[in-house]
Parts: C-alpha cells; structure tokens; sequence
C-alpha cells in the first residue's frame, strides 16, 4: 500500500513538471525579485494652481523647487513692488523672490514632488560700498547655506531679468567677504547637491 501511494506521488510531480515545461516555464532553485515597479514624479503642475495663488497686481515669475533630486522651475505671482526707485524695486524682487523660496510649497506642488530646502530666517539687502553693480547681500553667507538651498536661490535669481545680473546671480553675505558670481549651470539643475560654480564678481 505505502509503495503504491509513493508511486501516485511521483506521478503527480511528473505531471506537474510536464506541465509547466509544456507552458515554456523554466523552473528555478533561485528565487527572483524583480522590485517595485519604476515611478516617475511628474515635476510639473497645472495652470489652475497658479490662478489660486494669484493675487491683485501680481507680476508672474518662475521659481526652481527640488523635485526628483533635481531642480525644476514653478510659475508663482509675486505682488508688484510699487517702487519707482530701480535699486529699491530690485532689491524688493529679490526679497520677493526668496519669500517664495521660504514658502510651503502647495498642495499640488507637493503631490507632484516639488520641496525646498530653503529655510529660514534668511533675507536679502542691497549690495555695499565697494560691491560691483547689481550686487546682492544675504543675511547669511551663501557658502554656508545647504547646497541645494543656495543652488534654488541662484537659479531662481539668474533667471529673473530685474535681479540677474547677465544671466548670473551676484551674491554675498554679512560678513567682510567679496561677492561671488554664481551661474546656473544645466549640471547645477541636475544635481542640486553640488557646488554652484562660481565665476570672477568683476
């Protein structure tokens, strides 16, 4: 009796087998784990978030988030300065500028990935005696901010006409140190983490 249940047995796994060879399966000792499948943030949001937050008098501008260990631009609104004075409107675009850097990215923004790593407090002034034209001074010395919060505040400044100056960011700190040239690089876009490059200040 136990021969002839040994014997079934056998046969079932032999059927198994034959099976699954007729189905073009290969049978494996090793088990496989192939992973999650691959996801992409979409890195970009709808024309509708930017009508939420547009306010009175707004002029529309594009800030650069973090978003898939990159940066990417955002449009945003910031209110109109009103100062006639073109040092003062520019210095108070800056400040604008970085506000929205400060800022909570929205609730759309955060769905398609988009954070900052630029925190507070941080402000911006006007350059100083002795500083070349066009000259921005941080509360805080720029190389001692993460590299990925002064990567989004150069980019976001390099791209905006009233505060770039050629196309780069002239920037500075509170201490006794020369303003430096920062460039938004297409490698800075892409890797946020690294150092800006910076270029001669005169």
């Amino acid at each position: 009796m136990r021969e002839r249940r040994g014997l079934v047995a056998l046969a079932g796994v032999a059927v198994v087998a034959a099976v699954a060879a007729g189905c073009g399966i290969r049978t494996t000792s090793v088990p496989v784990d192939a992973g999650a499948a691959p996801s992409r943030l979409p890195c970009s949001v709808s024309g509708e978030d930017l009508a939420s937050r547009a306010q009175p008098q707004a002029v529309p501008v594009r800030v650069y988030l973090l978003c898939a260990s990159g940066l990417d631009a955002v449009d945003r609104t910031v209110p109109e300065t009103g100062d006639k004075d073109p040092e003062g409107s520019r210095v108070a675009t800056a400040q604008a500028l970085l506000n929205q850097l400060l800022a909570e990215p929205s609730a759309s923004e955060r769905a398609a990935g988009f954070t900052t790593s630029v925190e507070g407090p941080l402000s911006v002034s006007a350059g100083r005696g002795g500083d070349p034209e066009g000259a921005l001074r941080l509360s805080r010395q720029p190389e001692d901010l993460p590299a990925a919060a002064l990567s989004q505040l150069v980019c976001t400044y390099a791209e905006n006409a009233a505060v770039a100056d050629g196309g780069t960011a002239l920037l500075g700190g509170p201490g006794p140190y020369p303003v430096r040239r920062y460039a938004c690089t297409a490698q800075l876009r892409e890797r946020p983490d690294s150092a800006a490059p910076t270029r001669p200040s005169s």
